[in-house]
This record gives structure tokens, C-alpha cells and sequence, in this order.
């Protein structure tokens, strides 16, 4: 039982950091980021979790010669770039706008079935959207949150919300489901593709722990 639950807690944690390092950087990413412990953090994750850095990984992760200052803006400017852009991103972070690709049709944010069906999922684990933000919930840094809460639940760190139904009847299942319906559909290829369009490392390395832990996944 105790090695069912120090598992959900890694996966928690894998998840945890992902968030972190997938959403619009913020002080804490840049300190970490430049004193080591990103890394450092993301080696002790695969270890634990018996998984497989890509080649070069520790290289790409280190931003250990930048002040917490420069990294942030370096972080910001390359975010900005991928996730953002200027008329649009290199790497939509939006699920919805990749299988709106997959369906052929326009991508609209909020207005697709992808994007509802993951707010809907949020809602049935007792999960609202969070106050002052307009961002749709199919954001990978959101759907990395909800799959580390799901594990929290799941290995008795967290209570579920009192409004929770969760899809399958329990977080352990729900974790599962949203794993195969949404996770597993397109951040395989969204990892594929912040990999081969980042201009800064660590984006590289943040692709590669990404593909290592839905690997674990599979």
C-alpha cells in the first residue's frame, strides 16, 4: 500500500513540475531554473518513476550560468514566442486547436468540443475555473494541474472537493480517463513539436521530461 502511494505521489509531483514549467514563467520557474534544481528535480522524477531522459538532457536544462533575473526574461521571450506569438503561436499549448487540426476544421477557442469536454471534466471533479482568468482549461500547464490533483487524491495527499463526481467513479479512475481521452491524444505531439521549435534548451529538456513521464503512461 505504502509503494501504491509513494507512486501516486511521484506522479503528482512529475505533474506538479510540468505545470510549472508549461505556464507563462514566473519567478519561481527562473530560480529554479537557475540554480540547478529544475534539473535536479527532473532527474530524481525519472529515477523514481524508472524512466528515460533523452540524450543531452542535462545540458539542456542547465541555465545555471544565468542570474534568476536573465533567465526570466529569457524564459518570457522564448514563451512568448512559442506559446503566444505575434499573430500566432509556433507551439499552440491549446488542445483544442491541435485536434481541431486532427477534425480538419477552424480552431476556436472555448467554442470546440475538445476544449468543453475538458471543461466539463474539471467540473465533474469539482473543479471551477479559477478566478481572474478567461483562459480556456485545455491549456497543457491546466490539464498538467488537474493530472497532478487527480494523483494527489488518488494517493490520499489531498481530500477530492466535496462537488467532486469523478468520471469513473473514483480519481484513480478519472485519472486514467483523462490520460487516454485528452493527455495521450496530443501532448505526445505537442512535446515532438516545442522540441523542434524552441530556440532556448530548456524548453528542449521540459519536451523531453514531458515524454518521459507519458511514456510512464501509456
Amino acid at each position: 500500500m505504502g509503494e501504491i502511494k509513494e507512486n501516486w505521489s511521484v506522479r503528482a509531483t512529475a505533474w506538479e513540475l510540468l505545470a510549472l514549467s508549461l505556464r507563462y514563467p514566473d519567478a519561481t520557474l527562473a530560480q529554479v531554473a537557475a540554480s540547478g534544481e529544475w534539473a535536479e528535480a527532473a532527474k530524481e522524477i525519472a529515477a523514481a518513476l524508472g524512466v528515460s531522459l533523452p540524450e543531452g538532457f542535462a545540458v539542456d536544462a542547465r541555465m545555471d550560468s544565468e542570474s534568476p533575473e536573465a533567465a526570466l526574461h529569457a524564459l518570457r521571450v522564448e514563451a512568448t514566442r512559442l506559446f503566444i506569438g505575434s499573430s500566432e503561436p509556433a507551439v499552440s499549448p491549446f488542445e483544442g486547436v491541435w485536434r481541431a487540426a486532427d477534425d480538419g476544421v477552424q480552431a476556436l477557442l472555448f467554442v470546440n468540443p475538445h476544449s468543453m469536454a475538458v471543461e466539463r471534466f474539471c467540473k465533474s471533479c469539482g473543479l471551477g475555473r479559477p478566478e481572474g482568468t478567461n483562459e480556456p482549461l485545455d491549456h497543457v500547464a491546466t490539464e498538467c494541474e488537474l493530472m497532478q490533483l487527480l494523483a494527489m487524491i488518488a494517493g490520499g495527499m489531498v481530500q477530492a472537493p466535496e462537488s467532486a463526481d469523478f468520471p469513473g467513479g473514483s480519481a484513480e479512475a478519472a485519472y486514467a480517463q483523462f490520460s487516454t481521452e485528452h493527455v495521450h491524444v496530443w501532448q505526445d505531439r505537442f512535446a515532438d513539436k516545442l522540441a523542434a521549435e524552441t530556440r532556448l534548451p530548456f524548453y528542449r529538456a521540459v519536451a523531453g521530461l514531458l515524454k518521459a513521464v507519458l511514456l510512464l503512461e501509456c
